[in-house]
């Protein structure tokens, strides 16, 4: 998989891009890593990629042609999506992460300042993508994040890959959180692990363990048990 990211900030992705997990997925050769700045696609002497917006306003507006150019520049496999990231677009989910750890290619557009020109959407945004209801100063955080929900997703990222697809709304969970997890010591201020995940006993293990994702969900998340049930209905 290829992962570009345009943004004016380059070196704060390339440092997230050479740690944790995501280092070792470069390191493997499973994932490359390329930020363009927009920067190097202006003409004048301040490299400006903003302007005040027409009609007046608040606040700068990023131009067009600086983002366009520098997605256009990147040498992208056909149809490979180039994804928004911005309070308009679809609430990012675990489905989402599926979907794109199967591309062999995605471009991250980062806005900043009040906001891009419309027309980059138009010329080449093929989907917007938002965290949710609130506000940053740049698309990098969001982008960040999106890329390593992607990235462990992809075959051979993760030393155990069926972590991956026992985690909380993994496909086959239903939409529920993941149960409850303890290791070493045993005893913690008071504080024992259950006596079912020390038995050996896999059957009940797993029963536990179903059972606590149930009642976790329940608990700390009752808008997905809602959600779960409309589904059913429908």
């Amino acid at each position: 998989m290829r992962i570009n990211v345009v943004t004016i900030f380059p070196e704060t992705m390339e440092s997230f891009f050479a740690t944790g997990m995501l280092g070792i997925a470069k390191k493997k050769g499973l994932v490359a890593f390329r930020c363009v700045n927009p920067r190097e696609f202006t003409s004048d002497a301040h490299r400006t990629v903003d302007d005040s917006p027409f009609g007046g306003g608040a606040g700068m507006v990023m131009m067009a042609p600086p983002i366009v150019d520098a997605v256009e520049s990147l040498d992208r496999a056909p149809g490979s999506p180039v994804v928004l990231m911005g309070p308009a677009g679809k609430r990012f989910e675990q489905q989402d992460a599926e979907r794109f750890s199967h591309q062999k290619e995605i471009t991250f557009v980062c806005g900043r300042y009040k906001g891009i020109d419309e027309r980059v959407r138009d010329l080449v945004v093929t989907e917007e993508i938002s965290l949710g209801d609130f506000v940053l100063s740049g698309g990098e955080v969001a982008a960040a994040a999106v890329i390593e929900a992607v990235v462990r997703l992809v075959d051979g990222v993760l030393g155990d890959d069926e972590s991956a697809h026992t985690d909380s709304f993994a496909p086959g969970r239903e939409g529920k959180l993941d149960c409850a997890w303890y290791t070493r010591p045993a005893e913690y201020r008071g504080l024992k692990v259950p006596d079912v995940l020390m038995s050996g006993h896999h059957a009940e293990i797993e029963k536990w363990r179903r059972a606590s994702s149930q009642e976790r969900t329940r608990r700390l998340r009752p808008d997905l048990m809602e959600k779960g049930n409309k589904e059913e209905v429908t």
